[in-house]
């Protein structure tokens, strides 16, 4: 195997890994209270939003002025609204898959619901990251094996990897409120990631011809996002707070500034 697609599929180990770090997080809590559950389920929201700007729209938007011939905003609007409409095409299918095997015309259930989708948007999320990783390493065997271009693809890894972190958490706090136990959280929460070391392998191997995609899959990304987060997360964490009717509204800020800071920071 080509020494510049084992180096990627390292790196992607590596951003896997701390995406089951921000997973594991959830066995922090054992049994909390509804308004600081509120508030977790905001916080991934808020997390998702941000990533889906500055991890997905905004790199779309650049390397799309790069590589492709069609106008940027042409390529991620078309990018956003396939991945959007992709969410509800399998929430439609989900609905209808689970009304049959009910075989009855109840309403599906809810709580399975939220998961899949919740679980779907987040892998598909880190479909492109993986892919950003591995071209960022495959394109060293173009652009010479130096420390300024091996450091650059670290960089890409390392932004992306602490990234997932919060991106974990997502996953998986939002699973607790579901009531599943914290192992079954735990391991949704990485399998969420475990596309990345995949995606990294398949984006060195055809670097030269990924450029080109890769703004569609980020918009994709971001679109499937969105679209979760406004539809699925946000109304379920608005539940039941007429105590403290902020708390998960200020969790949702909390999360989006967590992840703006780490995407502006990282670069």
């Amino acid at each position: 195997m080509n020494n510049y697609i084992i180096m990627a599929f390292i790196a992607t180990l590596g951003t896997w890994f701390v995406t089951a770090l921000g997973a594991g997080t959830v066995v922090f809590f054992s049994s909390p209270k509804e308004k600081w559950l509120n508030m977790m389920l905001g916080f991934s929201s808020g997390v998702m939003i941000a990533a889906s700007f500055w991890s997905l729209l905004q790199p779309a938007i650049e390397r799309a002025e790069i590589y492709s011939d069609i106008p940027a905003y042409i390529v991620t609007t078309v990018g956003f609204i396939l991945g959007a409409l992709f969410i509800w095409i399998s929430d439609k299918i989900v609905t209808y898959a689970r009304k049959k095997a009910d075989n009855t015309e109840k309403k599906p259930n809810e709580r399975l619901h939220r998961i899949i989708m919740l679980v779907l948007s987040i892998t598909l999320h880190n479909i492109p990251e993986g892919l950003a990783v591995g071209v960022a390493f495959g394109a060293l065997q173009k652009e010479g094996y130096s420390t300024e271009s091996v450091m650059g693809a670290i960089s890409v890894a390392v932004g992306i990897g602490l990234q997932n972190f919060p991106e974990g958490a997502a996953v998986s706090i939002p699973l607790r409120r579901e009531g599943y136990s914290k192992k079954k959280c735990f391991f949704l929460g990485q399998a969420s990631g475990m596309v990345e070391p995949i995606a990294g392998i398949i984006g060195a191997t055809l670097v030269v011809y990924i450029e080109a995609i890769l703004p569609y899959a980020l918009a994709f990304a971001a679109g499937a996002m969105i679209l979760v987060a406004v539809h699925e997360l946000i109304p379920e964490c608005q539940r039941e707070q007429k105590e403290q009717p902020y708390i998960a509204t200020m969790g949702i800020i909390l999360g989006f500034a967590v992840m703006m800071l780490l995407d502006v920071m990282l670069g």
